[in-house]
Parts: C-alpha cells; structure tokens; sequence
C-alpha cells in the first residue's frame, strides 16, 4: 500500500506525517527528503530497540543510540537527565536531530529532552505503538509527569516530520495495541462517526492487524488530529477537543501511580465517564453513550476501578492541567462525532458518573 502523507501546519512549523508499510527500512532516505541532515541520534528503549532497532540501524548506517526505560513510571526528569547526560557525552551540538523510537512515552520524554537540551534541537517521531502513531507523535506537546499529577511539566515543540509505520504493530502485545484502539475511538467521538462506525465494522480485521483495515484508519485519526493541532497549536480552544476522555483518564492513571492502566485504558474509562454525565445532563442520547459501552466493551476488558475512590480520582481531577483559573474544562459528547467544552461540573456530577462506572464512594 502506498504511503499516506499528512501535513501538520502548525504555527511553529509545516511538517509532514508518513503513514504506510515498510517507513522503518526507508528512512535515511525519507530523512533526507524531509531536509533533517547534521548528527542523529536514536533514542529507544531496550524492548523496541530488540524489536526493531537492527532495522533502523542497518537503514540509518552509523547511528548514535541512547537507551532510556520505558513506562509511565520511568516518564520522569531522572529519565531525561539519562538523555541530556548522553548527549553532552557525545558532545552533540545544535544541529543534532533526536529520533524517538518508541511509544508515547518515549515520545513525551524524547521529545521534552530535545525542546531543552540546548535550548531546542531537531526532533523526529518514529512511534512504535498504535496509540503513539495516532496521537502522541503529532502535536508538538512534550513533557514528563510529576508524582501529584500527569503531563504537569512539558512545552510544545514540533517534531521535523513523523514516520508511523504500521508493519512495527505486529510486534505489540495485544493489550498495549487495543490500548491504542481506544484513541482511534476517541477520534472517532470528537470529530468523525463515520470513523467510530468503521471501527467497529472492521474490528476483526483491525485486531488481526490487517493492514488494509488498520492503515486507514490510522491515517484518518492523523487527519484529524493534524487538522485540529493546525488550527490551534498551543490548545488555547479548538484542540481542546482532544482531552475527551483525559480529564478522568489522567485521574485514574495518577491516583493508582501510573502501574495499573495502560494510557488508553485510562481513556477509555474517561470516555465512558462524560458520557454518563452528558446524559445525565440531557445533552447526550442515551442510545448514542451505549454505542460506545459496546464498542469500548468490544474491544476488550479494562481493568477494574472498582477499589478506586471517586472522592480521590475528584480531587486528582481538580489539579490537572486543565484547570484554567480555578475551573476545570470538561470535554462532553453531544453526539458521536461532536462535542462540547464546559467549565461547570460540579464535583458531584462526577461523582454521580464515577459511580456508575463503578468505582466506590
């Protein structure tokens, strides 16, 4: 299949993301159409770097590899002082361009590393997880989590270009590949039915990882996420669509440390949440929040939150990044494919939807 390439006309920089079969063993080639010359870097992780690092390196020729850990847990300043130390190591000047092979989190770390590392250098996403190639790779946000809260330290800076290869997927564990799926719902939920509804039509084809049903539709959340950060790089409105699903994702990922859930999974329960809530504020059909339990259920089992409590996943809520003077932004469904931005929900809504997703009082 033909490569997909998808232009991110943010403020800061046009960029190009490559959406198609076979990227990995091509890219010295698409680097160099994509103008990213001087010194590379890679920095992976050990398990991709086993994975697909022999690729990248064999395509690349003589390649610096850093090699962090992997996880929310290690999605830290420890991590970036390991990559800021191998870079001063090797001396790399301005010109360096970092390559982040990995999932999200090897991306967010990555690239917060290169937004700072001497101010700035070039940055390259090769993102080897389904929810990396569809949302964290594009849209410039960067940054590590603190131990009160996710993503609370970070910047934007653009990447030079994105090369999501879907062929790399076949290596992911099941769990982590479905957890990606739950992004590809979401987009699907703020912007394009058409997208919830073939997810759910080709679901069998998308979980065998067959590529004339994958491809596409990773392509599509990339149109849309690329649309959206295009409009509004730094979420002063519009992309703050994207957080549907984050507000309580990111609670549930804090309040149990980040070892329990998967990114995905967390949103996944978050999608869930303010879909409850807009229904009990009438502005979501009934029918349309059970279409996406189903497809949510579909997908696979989610851990349990049932020893969670939703007083502590409130107050987790209330410090999270999107709390713009004292209020928090709320992302709710008004149908599948639309959504709309509040800032009053009251902590005992909340508590009503954390309730019904069946965690304890």
């Amino acid at each position: 299949m033909p490569a997909t390439v998808i232009q991110v006309a943010a403020t800061s920089r046009t960029y190009p993301v490559h959406v198609g079969t076979g990227l990995l063993g091509r890219l010295a080639a698409l680097l160099d159409e994509a103008g990213v010359g001087g010194q590379r870097v890679a920095v992976s992780s050990p398990t991709v770097w086993k994975a697909h690092g022999e690729t990248i390196a064999r395509a690349l020729g003589k390649v610096e590899q850093v090699l962090i850990p992997d996880g929310e847990r290690s999605k830290n300043a420890q991590t970036v002082s390991r990559i800021y130390d191998a870079l001063i190591r090797m001396a790399a000047e301005r010109s360096v361009t970092i390559i982040a092979v990995g999932g999200g989190v090897v991306g967010d770390v990555v690239g917060f590393a290169a937004a700072t590392y001497l101010r700035g250098v070039g940055l390259v996403h090769v993102p080897t997880t389904l929810l990396a190639q569809v949302d964290s790779s594009i849209g410039g946000k960067v940054g590590i989590n603190h131990p009160l809260g996710k993503n609370l330290i970070g910047s934007f800076h653009q990447p030079l270009a994105v090369f999501a290869d879907p062929e790399v997927l076949g290596t992911l564990p099941r769990r982590e590949f479905r957890a990606g799926l739950y992004e590809i719902v979401k987009y699907g939920m703020i912007a394009d039915r058409s997208l919830f509804e073939r997810v759910g039509e080709d679901l069998r084809a998308i979980v065998r990882r067959e590529q004339e049903a994958l491809a596409p539709v990773i392509a599509d959340s990339c149109r849309i996420k690329a649309q959206v950060v295009s409009e509004d790089e730094r979420e002063s409105g519009l992309r703050r669509i994207l957080n549907f699903g984050h507000t309580a994702g990111h609670a549930i990922e804090a309040v149990t440390k980040y070892r329990r859930f998967r990114h995905g999974e967390a949103v996944a329960y978050g999608m869930l949440v303010v879909a409850d809530l807009a229904v009990r504020r009438g502005i979501f059909a009934e029918g349309e929040r059970s279409a996406l339990a189903d497809l949510i259920a579909r997908l696979g089992p989610l851990p349990s939150v049932s020893d969670l409590s939703a007083q502590a996943l409130i107050e987790a809520m209330r410090r999270d990044k999107k709390v713009r003077k004292g209020r928090l932004h709320v992302v709710l469904p008004t149908r599948i494919g639309s959504t709309r931005i509040v800032n009053d929900v009251s902590d005992d809504e909340f508590r009503q939807s954390l309730w019904a997703l069946g965690a304890r009082p």
